[in-house]
């Protein structure tokens, strides 16, 4: 059924995982559009209470696949900017819980996956980075909202403009994660965590989620990033947005090559 993701459902269990370790489990146009349909997969098996969102390899993500972007000539750029939101939206509503299982990096669309998470556990050398800002385009995918819910504006405002990487205990003093583990424990944390909810009443969870989401929706909802697919197509077009991407592409391609070599080695 999916050809990027790893699904998997074990009882109340679920498990999405992202599988091209082999990059970093880049979010292709291809995967994007799968963890949607898998978050509706999800939804359709009534006994699924819980679903763990990972990244196969030594990565959650490395972000959005840029190179997937544009090469996709069957589609306009509104549409390919609005694939990421739409795969952000349906996990967000997605009626199971889910856990974010976070390891290496978690990079700009990859840190939006994960802040469309019910809960987050990141291992103790997880490195986050949001690198939009750099590269000449804003933040979308309903990225904005759900840091600011998440983190606060002002903290929101700094990571996004700064592009600054952080590591997984900031990210955790600062409210956006919920458990940081050693690397080795990171697996049986998660597992024990889905575990334990899962052996609790469907109803009380899912009320309790969709309550909370309810709550925030009237203080920062997501919905307020109708425009976002817009400032990514502005982002392409401004000469100025063009040549800070290509600058930034050209520094950072040989650092890239440098860790997936790293990543095959290991």
């Amino acid at each position: 059924m999916f050809e990027t993701l790893g699904v998997e459902i074990r009882g109340a269990i679920g498990e999405l995982r992202l599988d091209r370790p082999e990059k970093l489990n880049p979010l292709s146009i291809r995967m994007l559009e799968e963890i949607a349909a898998a978050a509706r997969h999800f939804d359709e098996q009534s006994g699924v209470k819980v679903v763990i969102v990972s990244g196969v390899g030594r990565a959650f993500s490395a972000g959005a696949d840029l190179a997937s972007f544009s090469s996709a000539q069957d589609r306009t750029a509104h549409e390919i900017a609005e694939i990421g939101r739409r795969m952000a939206d349906s996990l967000e509503a997605m009626r199971a819980l889910s856990i974010a299982r976070i390891q290496g990096w978690c990079i700009g669309g990859g840190f939006v996956l994960a802040s469309a998470c019910d809960l987050r556990v990141a291992a103790e050398d997880a490195r986050f980075s949001i690198p939009e800002v750099d590269l000449g385009i804003p933040l979308t995918w309903g990225g904005i909202p759900r840091m600011v819910r998440e983190i606060g504006p002002a903290r929101t405002k700094e990571l996004v403009l700064t592009c600054r990487p952080f590591d997984a205990m900031e990210a955790r003093s600062i409210g956006f994660l919920n458990r940081v583990v050693p690397a080795e424990a990171l697996k049986a944390e998660v597992d024990e965590l889905a575990t334990s909810l899962s052996k609790k009443a469907a109803h009380a969870l899912f009320s309790t989620k969709r309550h909370v989401n309810a709550i925030m929706d009237q203080m920062v909802g997501t919905t307020r990033s109708w425009a976002d697919a817009d400032g990514m197509v502005t982002a392409f077009q401004d000469e100025e947005c063009q040549q800070i991407r290509r600058d930034y592409l050209g520094t950072h391609s040989g650092k890239g090559a440098r860790a997936r070599s790293s990543t095959k080695r290991g």
